[in-house]
């Protein structure tokens, strides 16, 4: 008995110490080779005839070879042959942007949305310069993605370019956009397009400027969602330029259009706007402009770019002015205003201040907001008796201001005697409402 468990324990001993041994030994080092590595393994297409895997090819969608094309290094590669081909161009870069319905024009924005997709995901792997070259050279010969070349007023070629430009390039840092816009500009010379219509006089060269504008706005500027990336490109379209030019600029991308489709340049001159008309040049301000206490310089740039802007053609109706300003809002209204002011400029300010009040009475805007407006000009003059010359000057334009009205309203004028009477009408409840606010905050 005492034999055989010394057998065992023996047994037992030299099991254990081999199984140690053996767990003790240094492992290699394992290697994981892919599939496309292996030397004799060559990728999927290229196991199968060309013929076969172009058949497949076309069987997919943009979007489902845009996934493909993410499979593997040698994937791309193939991709990226197979979409060169003249046959695939022909089939797949759609080119009917006119008289299309409305759910043909969202069908073709959105396969222009693949195939930002597409071209994105396939070129991931190529330099910028070498991406921007293969990728737009697929849509070098589309006339409805050039300037001045598509006369048709309804084509979609443009919002369809941008929304392919967007899909492409969204979340490309600013050095690869510069790029991006520097190729663009070469490829469509547009810089010197711009030269063009900022130097040709108001109302000349409808046609290239419509062109300009429209490039700009639905290629560019237009399709992005995000306000940064937005100012990002406005302002690469106005730094090139002087300031005369960029008001000359922003009035060609953002001013009031007629109801045919031209620019108004005569009806700023002639007659009060409404707040549409207006609105597109306010926001383009207020892209630049709208945080005057995060940047530096910008100050003098708005008011210059504002006091060219408001004499192009001619110095503007008064009240386009004041309708401007206030839909730029407070911040933007006040530094116009405090220069002004500053500067002297006393009978020009209150004469500005009392078409602001009326706008605002006209448009539904709050009289608070202009009582409190004139509160923190007040605050621009040093003493007492210079704030007393403001308010009194103001006052003296409130009846100046209603006298012409008047005046104009019983001069035969019978065309204009309604509208002049209703803004004469809007004038003095205008007045009561603002010194009603006035008086009640000095009461309090």
């Amino acid at each position: 008995m005492v034999r055989k468990d010394t057998r065992h324990v023996l047994k037992y001993t030299l099991t254990h110490k081999s199984h140690k041994r053996t767990r003790s030994r240094p492992r290699p080092p394992r290697t994981i080779v892919t599939r496309s590595q292996c030397s004799g393994h060559p990728g999927f297409f290229h196991q199968l005839p060309a013929e076969v895997s172009a058949m497949i090819l076309d069987k997919l969608s943009v979007l489902d070879i845009s996934v493909l094309s993410m499979v593997s290094k040698e994937t791309t590669s193939y991709i990226l042959d197979y979409i060169s081909t003249q046959a695939w161009k022909n089939k797949t870069i759609i080119q009917s942007f006119h008289n299309s319905t409305c759910l043909e024009q969202r069908s073709t924005i959105g396969h222009y949305r693949d195939l930002g997709l597409l071209f994105k995901r396939c070129t991931l792997l190529l330099p910028t310069k070498d991406r921007l070259k293969f990728i737009f050279s697929q849509f070098s010969q589309i006339p409805c993605f050039m300037l001045e070349q598509c006369l048709t007023p309804d084509c979609i070629g443009f919002s369809s370019y941008g929304v392919f430009l967007q899909t492409l390039i969204a979340g490309w840092d600013e050095l690869e956009c510069h790029r991006v816009f520097n190729f663009l500009s070469e490829l469509t010379n547009l810089l010197q397009k711009i030269e063009a219509v900022i130097t040709g006089k108001p109302g000349v060269g409808w046609f290239q400027k419509m062109q300009l504008r429209l490039f700009c706005r639905q290629v560019l500027l237009d399709p992005w969602p995000n306000q940064l990336e937005c100012q990002f490109w406005l302002t690469q379209l106005l730094k090139p330029w002087p300031l005369v030019s960029q008001a000359h600029l922003l009035f060609v991308l953002y001013g009031p259009l007629m109801p045919e489709g031209t620019f108004g340049w005569q009806d700023l001159v002639e007659r009060g706007l409404p707040h549409s008309a207006l609105w597109d040049l306010a926001r383009a301000i207020l892209l630049l402009f709208g945080n005057l206490e995060a940047k530096c310089q910008t100050a003098t740039s708005l008011l210059a770019i504002l006091e060219e802007l408001i004499v192009i053609p001619q110095p503007w109706h008064l009240e386009n002015k004041a309708r401007l300003l206030v839909l730029c809002g407070s911040n933007i209204c006040y530094t116009v205003l405090a220069s002004k002011a500053i500067n002297g400029r006393l009978p020009e300010i209150s004469r500005l201040i009392v078409y602001i009040i009326l706008v605002c009475e006209k448009d539904g805007y709050h009289m608070t907001w202009a009582v409190k407006m004139v509160q923190q000009i007040c605050k621009v003059f040093s003493t007492a008796s210079d704030r007393f010359c403001f308010i009194q000057q103001l006052e003296s334009m409130f009846a100046e201001v209603t006298r012409e009205f008047f005046e104009f309203s019983v001069t035969g004028n019978h065309l204009e005697d309604r509208e002049t009477f209703q803004t004469l009408s809007f004038l003095l409840d205008s007045s009561a409402r603002f010194h009603t606010k006035f008086l009640h905050l000095f009461l309090k």
